[in-house]
């Protein structure tokens, strides 16, 4: 490894943060990768075995100080046998890297086997870096970083979500006096014993939040929806329908939609167990929070002491604003072979929105938006 911590790459282009570090230099390359996450990764890998040169034709800027993408900030409770899967990288096995037993924390394998993948393939990957914006500039995207100035012919964006938590406005929520949380404040379900933690989601992690929090304290569950489980295994004939509805709607500019509302929820061992403990009786979703709790218009109240919000993410996109890639909808019309090109701009590509916002997902539009980035760029 690197003496350099920032630094993923053994040969970071000699004197590239004397460089990035000049405040009047502008540090350019061919693409620039934004985002270190499976993604982010899947898309390096996919333009050096292409033939670009590593910090010359191509570099990733991440925001973390480590590897792991969003993965090293996840709950400590999530192991490699409750989170939903990890997919390999291409070109290397999960298990080629790390311990794969089944209480290993996702937030402890995942980032041991991205820090092992970048250094295998010796990456370009530059950290920590904040995007604060991208914008146009003489033809090239000129990417403002907390740390400096890089511009780009191409881009290919891999922000995922984690960093833009999503929290529906209700009435009274600023009155609340207890706490209100996301998924992403999650740490362990021992920090709500004694409280009455009101859980607000459908979603897999919402199912996986409330079976924990209420083996150590008692917890209402609310849901906009009435969600559906999945008693049969999930077959690959659903994995292509959810992926083809998705697809539909990005390619008509529309903004994505919850893949659980296509595949359904999967019935497993630790649900099974807390249905039949009486923790999945699903409510209505409430119409006002008020000082004590929440109401439903028929004037029924719920004491709680926390609202979880398990209430998913949007994509991470608001350093592309300038760029003006949005629809009047809010949706992003997407092209290429795997939806991953920007209609409006093909120098753009969105790797981890819409269909690819996964990780088997991510690791195939990585390898179609490299290949139609460089191609659309005449680089090989």
């Amino acid at each position: 490894m690197p003496s350099d911590p920032a630094l993923s790459s053994t040969d970071p282009s000699l004197d590239i943060r004397a460089k990035i570090n000049d405040v009047r230099t502008v540090l350019k390359v061919d693409i620039i990768i934004i985002g270190g996450g499976q993604a982010g990764l899947s898309s390096a890998y996919h333009l050096h075995h292409l033939g670009l040169k590593a910090w010359k034709n191509y570099l990733v800027l991440d925001k973390s100080a480590k590897a792991g993408g969003a993965w090293q900030y996840r709950w400590p409770s999530l192991t490699l046998t409750t989170v939903n899967r990890v997919h390999d990288l291409p070109g290397m096995q999960f298990s080629d890297a790390v311990d794969v037993g089944a209480e290993v924390k996702a937030s402890v394998a995942v980032p041991q086997y991205y820090a092992a993948y970048e250094q295998k393939f010796d990456l370009p990957v530059y950290r920590p870096q904040t995007v604060k914006v991208v914008c146009e500039r003489d033809g090239r995207f000129r990417v403002e970083t907390d740390q400096g100035v890089f511009s780009a012919r191409g881009i290919i964006n891999a922000t995922g979500t984690w960093e833009t938590p999503y929290i529906p406005v209700y009435p009274g929520a600023d009155t609340f006096r207890g706490e209100q949380l996301h998924t992403r404040d999650y740490r362990t379900a021992d920090e709500f014993a004694g409280k009455h933690v009101v859980v607000v989601g459908g979603g897999i992690s919402a199912l996986q939040l409330l079976d924990e929090i209420s083996r150590v304290t008692s917890t209402t569950w609310v849901t906009r929806h009435e969600p559906q489980f999945r008693s049969r295994p999930f077959t690959s004939d659903d994995g292509r329908l959810a992926v083809a509805m998705v697809e539909d709607r990005v390619r008509r500019g529309l903004v994505p939609g919850s893949v659980v509302s296509v595949t359904g929820i999967p019935w497993t061992p630790a649900l099974e167990a807390a249905r039949d403990r009486g923790v999945l009786k699903r409510l209505p979703m409430f119409d006002e929070i008020y000082e004590e709790g929440v109401r439903w218009a028929g004037g029924t109240e719920k004491r709680a002491d926390v609202i979880l919000w398990c209430t998913g993410f949007r994509s991470s996109l608001d350093h592309l604003a300038p760029l003006q890639i949005r629809e009047d909808n809010g949706g992003i019309l997407m092209a290429g072979k795997l939806a991953t090109q920007v209609a409006k701009d093909p120098r753009i590509h969105l790797v981890g929105y819409g269909t690819s916002a996964s990780t088997i997902g991510a690791n195939r539009a990585g390898g179609a938006a490299a290949r139609e980035l460089v191609t659309y760029l005449d680089l090989i």
